[in-house]
């Protein structure tokens, strides 16, 4: 079966409204769902990252967006990370949840109104098959990961489509320190 790419984005981002609303609206699901949440936005944007984003720029001229989308990542992952150490019931979850929400759904508004029609026009539906295998497959192998433990070469990936020079060079520390940089 085939499975288009910018389809298989969408439905991931309807599931992650969905999440959204159960954590907003039904606490007691807090402690089940928030590493779900947080394993699926990692693992979806790990895919987008060394997949989607490749293609988006190169093929369907979307440079500006995808490097937009990558900062967007970047300052995602590390709201993830602070929910994560938030107590479940706390009026500091509230907070951070209200962040996370709000910026998350600010990045799927704009790559669903500018990257992901760029791909849908100026890509074949044979290369948004090809892109909807790899996406789903990378993003499979990254559930479960957890926000702010990228490697060494998925942080890379993310200079890369941010347009970061001498990033090869650069070691797992100071890749961190560049993408937070661009991330804030």
């Amino acid at each position: 079966m085939k499975y288009d790419v910018v389809d298989l984005i969408m439905q991931d981002h309807r599931e992650v409204e969905r999440l959204f609303d159960e954590l907003t609206n039904h606490p007691e699901k807090r402690p089940l769902l928030t590493p779900v949440l947080c394993g699926l936005l990692v693992a979806h944007s790990r895919a987008e990252e060394s997949e989607v984003y490749p293609a988006a720029k190169q093929e369907a001229d979307e440079s500006d967006e995808v490097e937009h989308s990558q900062e967007e990542h970047a300052e995602a992952e590390r709201l993830l990370a602070e929910l994560l150490d938030c107590e479940y019931d706390s009026p500091q979850y509230d907070a951070k949840l209200r962040e996370v929400v709000e910026a998350v759904t600010h990045h799927v508004e704009e790559e669903e109104q500018s990257v992901l029609p760029g791909m849908r026009t100026r890509l074949s539906d044979e290369r948004r098959h090809e892109l909807g295998e790899k996406f789903a497959h990378v993003r499979a192998d990254h559930l479960g990961d957890i926000p702010g433990q990228a490697s060494r070469e998925e942080l890379l990936t993310q200079a890369r489509n941010l347009g970061l020079e001498n990033a090869s060079s650069m070691t797992k520390a100071q890749l961190q320190r560049e993408l937070q940089k661009a991330g804030s």
